[in-house]
Formats: structure tokens, sequence, C-alpha cells
């Protein structure tokens, strides 16, 4: 059993100085499979500590349901680091930003239309009770002071980027207290004035998150925190993607030199991140800050960090690990070869199925006086349907849809007449009705919730009607397509020839799988899935280009891919390469 100690300017563990040198990876973008690889990796490049955020939305997916197995096995992850000689810190949120859907909160809680969010609300300490009561009753025995891996935990997470309910940040500390967390607790933000001054405590020690120019954070913090040790809670060492930007990447040279500016300082530090990862099926984040401007993030989760998102060693990875080489004794590097990847090759998917006609097997309608968001539907992530019927006749009927959260897709008598986003919802479209009426279908695709800023109660599919000229439309049939599974969906044989499209196609692997990465040349937007689970989105605006797919997805002999093709596409060919295109 041992204690982190803060003593003077430094850190203590079991009486001796100790410096935190860790590296940020998250279990729940990361293969279990691979675990084991990238910790090791982690501790060959000369750091002692992982860190890990807890995404609350995984572990809770519905209200009172709480998974802690396989992909979310958080106490395998923590005993497997400790296993392997490395100490923890763990992020448990209950908000964790991380580019992640909602920041990690589930959607669930939006259900109630007067939440408030990371306040003192009382259903939502409610539910963060409940969560925290879970969460903990496996983590406090991995606690260092119990013999386990674990060294400290952060409240909350960067709060002085979104309130300033002091209040609400010692319920927290309180709560962790009361659940049996005894080692350190810390809160972390950036370096502005207002973040610093509502995102903690005067009792609570205070981390900084920054990217360059470390002494002007560590000035910063000290107006703050005039004595203990410095912490960078995070460095960024690179940064992540939104669809239709540029591919961020971070040079080499220029996060070492960093790092060893910070590391001259006497400082301890977490690379943010060590290894990415992937944000599988529906789980990207969102940003729109400054409001109301919407920009979902990317599949991939590379981070242009120093281990790839496949697991590879990269030159910064290298760089980075001389750098500490000037301050700690490093191990012996392990002789790590490069991740086995294949390229499959081209595969035709030579089955369809039209997205309208197959409502009926992937969902059970509801039926509403107005249409409401999805989370009103007990849905979560996905896609979500609309119906109604228009009477006529209407020479020209101009039709708005209001809080259109965040892509729709508009059919009148099963005719597509146009695609409506968040940023032009205000634009009507324009179609005629006959005397006996036409239906009205309106698919929303929610396309990541807000992880960052004010805007995080981020409601999807309608939030607030539909107008036909000056008249709201009552009366609507609602179908939730959340997606989960696919198996009864009815294929026909060939191309497709209307969109929204699911596609089936099969190829067979002889052997061992191997990691392989997805393009879909000619493809427009949509979803895919290999052999069941859901590997992400696509988008040809990019900049990413392919999709990662690990081998531990795969299988000697058949395997299946899906893909939702929502707007249209050349041919129905898809290939499996050997290596990644991020854009």
């Amino acid at each position: 059993m041992s204690t982190l100690t803060i003593e003077g300017d430094h850190f203590e563990l079991d009486g001796e100085p100790f410096r935190i040198l860790a590296g940020a990876m998250h279990y729940f973008r990361v293969h279990p499979a691979y675990w084991k690889d990238r910790l090791l990796k982690l501790k060959a490049m000369g750091l002692n500590t992982v860190e890990t955020y807890v995404a609350w939305n995984l572990h809770e997916p519905h209200e009172g349901e709480f998974h802690f197995g396989d992909w979310l096995n958080i106490e395998r992850y923590i005993e497997l680091a400790g296993e392997l000689g490395l100490y923890v810190i763990v992020r448990p949120g209950p908000y964790i930003c991380a580019e992640w859907e909602m920041g990690g909160l589930p959607a669930w809680l939006l259900k109630d239309p007067q939440m408030k969010l990371r306040c003192m609300y009382q259903p939502y300490l409610d539910a963060v009770g409940e969560y925290f009561s879970q969460l903990m009753h496996r983590l406090v025995p991995l606690q260092s002071t119990r013999g386990g891996p674990i060294i400290a935990m952060q409240v909350e997470n960067e709060y002085g980027s979104y309130g300033n309910d002091t209040r609400y940040l010692k319920y927290l500390e309180e709560l962790l207290r009361q659940c049996g967390v005894d080692v350190l607790l810390f809160t972390a933000d950036g370096v502005a004035d207002e973040m610093m001054q509502y995102g903690s405590l005067p009792h609570l020690f205070k981390a900084v998150n920054f990217g360059n120019r470390p002494g002007d954070a560590f000035e910063k913090l000290r107006e703050y925190q005039t004595g203990g040790p410095l912490l960078v809670a995070e460095f960024w060492d690179g940064w992540f993607d939104h669809w239709g930007e540029r591919h961020h990447t971070r040079s080499a040279g220029e996060v070492a030199r960093v790092l060893d500016d910070l590391l001259s300082e006497g400082a301890s530090v977490n690379l943010y991140m060590f290894h990415g990862g992937t944000n599988f099926g529906f789980m990207n984040g969102a940003n729109a800050f400054p409001s109301p401007h919407y920009t979902p993030t990317v599949t991939s989760y590379d981070y242009d960090a120093p281990l790839s998102e496949c697991g590879n060693i990269t030159p910064k990875y290298e760089a980075m690990r001389e750098v500490i080489g000037k301050y700690v004794d490093l191990p012996e590097m392990p002789d790590f070869p490069p991740v086995v990847r294949h390229a499959y090759g081209k595969v035709q998917l030579d089955e369809w199925a039209p997205l309208l006609s197959q409502v009926d097997v992937l969902s059970t309608p509801e039926y509403s006086t107005v249409p409401l968001p999805m989370e009103m539907y007990d849905q979560n992530y996905g896609f979500i349907l609309y119906e109604t019927q228009l009477s006529g006749p209407r020479e020209e009927a101009r039709l708005i849809i209001r809080g259109l959260h965040d892509r729709g897709h508009v059919f009148v008598d099963n005719e597509l007449i146009g695609i409506v986003d968040r940023e032009n919802h205000a634009k009507p479209l324009s179609f005629s009705v006959q005397d006996q009426g036409v239906r009205l279908h309106i698919l929303v695709e929610n396309m990541g919730r807000v992880n960052y800023g004010p805007d995080l109660a981020d409601r999807k599919g309608i939030t607030e009607g539909v107008l036909l000229g000056q008249q709201w439309l009552f009366g609507w049939t609602v179908y939730p397509l959340p997606l989960e599974d696919l198996s009864a969906i009815r294929y026909l044989p060939g191309e497709p020839e209307e969109f929204p499209a699911f596609l089936r196609g099969t190829w067979t692997i002889n052997g061992t799988p191997a990691d392989t990465f997805l393009a879909l040349p000619g493809w427009t937007k949509g979803v895919v899935w290999i052999n069941g689970f859901n590997i992400g989105r696509y988008w040809k605006r990019g900049p990413q280009k392919t999709l990662y797919v690990p081998a531990p997805l795969l299988k000697e002999g058949e395997n299946e891919i899906v893909v939702l093709e929502l707007d249209d596409l050349h041919h129905p060919v898809v290939e499996f390469r050997n290596h990644a295109e991020l854009g």
C-alpha cells in the first residue's frame, strides 16, 4: 500500500520523491486485445503512469442499466496496468470532454426537459450519485492506498470552461470521499483566469492543461496555487479533426522541445494523448463553439499521438522518449515489431436494401402530436425517421424544419426533395401537394452531441417542429433507428436504385486476420459495420479517408460488411488497404 502526497514543491510516493510521467490512453477507444501491447509501449517510452477518462455514457447506456464487461472492463484495464508496473490516474468525470459524445454524459439525461447539467440540479445529482456508486465500488479497491495502482483521481473536468457552481464541485468532492476514494484528488483547467478561478476549490490540488508556452502556464497557475508541485494534466502533443477541416499534425521536434521545457521546470506531466485510438460506433463528439457553428468530430482519434491509431511507434514517440531520457533512467527498449496490417483488396457489395422500406423491421413506431427529439423516445444514437400526411392541394408548399439536429433527408412520397443540415435548416424546401395529399418523411442523423462549451444539452432529431408555410404540422408517426441490430434487414440482389440504402457484401480471410483500413472511394456519407460491429462514420468531405478495422473484429473464413450509404455512390465496391489515410 502506498500514498501519493504533496511535500513542498514535489510529490512523494512511499516517502520518496516522485515525478508523474503519464500518458493518456482511454480503454474504451482501444480493443481490449490490444491493451497490453499499448501499455507495454507506454512503459517503454519511460512513462510510469497511464491516465484514462471514464465514459459514463458507455457504462450506463440506459438509466439504471450498467455495463462493466468486455470493452468496458475498466477494472481489468487498471489491474493490467498495475501488473505491468504502471500507476494509474483516473478521471471519472462525470463530464470528460475528450471529443467524446456529449463529453461522456449519457444522452438519457436529456429526456428531462428541464435538465441542467454540471450544477446543483437535483435530478442530475441523483443520476451522478448512482453512477459513482456503481463505478467507485469497482475502483476503490484498486487505489494505491489499498494495494492497487490508482494514485490519483480528478474532480470533474475543466469545469472553469463551463460554469461557476462551486457548490457542485464541493458536492462531487464529498461524494467521491463518501464512496471511499482516499487517494489524491485534483482539478484541471486551461490557463485563462476565468478557468482557473472557477474550475477548482481553494483546498483542492490544481493542474493545468496546455499545448505550448509552459513558462506562461506555470506563472498563471502560481497565481492560484502558490506552492506545491507543478502538474500538467494534459500536455496536448497533437490534436483532433472535424469533418471538412484539415488533418491536424504537430511536428515531433516541436513537441519534444516543449516537453523538454516543462520537464526542465521540474513539472510532472500527462501526455494527451499517448495513444488516441478510435471513436467507434456513433460515439464521436462535436463542437458548437462559438455557437451556433456545429462541427462534428471524425471517427479516428489518432490525435497525431506518439502511438498511431493502430498502435505503431512514430517518430514523435522516439523524439519524446529521448527527452524523457534526460530526466529519468529509461527502461531497455523492447523489440516492438510493426503492427501486422493487411490489404485484403476490393470487395463488391452485391446486395442492397432501401432504408425506407426497412423501418418496419428496424423500429417500433411511436405516435406524437408533434415531432419530438429522439431522447424523448428513449433513443440515444443513430437516426430517427418522422412521418406525416400532408393534405392538398398546394401549388407551392414551403417546408421549414425548426431545430434540426443534425442532418435531414426530406422525402415526399418516397422521393428525395432535399437534404437539410443544422446550419441551413432555415432555408425552406418547396414542392407541390396534390389533391389527395402526400406522405412526408424526414430522416434525421444524429452526427454526435456537443462535447465542450455551453451547448452540452444537445438534443437530437427535430428539437422544435416543422412548418408548412405558416402552419405547424401535427400528427406524426416516429421511427427510432438506433441501428444496433441489422440482422432483420431484407436485402435484394444487385446495385442500389435509391438512397439512403444498406449495402452488404462478404469476403474471405485465409489464415490469422490482421489489422486493415477500409477505404470507400466514390462513396459519399454513411456508416460501416464489420461482422455486426459499428466501426464508425465516413464522409467524402474528409479529411479522414480510411476507417481503422482492428484484427480482433475479423475472423478466419467469411466476413461481412454492411454499409449504410446516405446520399449516393458511383459503384458499390470498397477496398481494404494496409495503411491509414487521415488527410
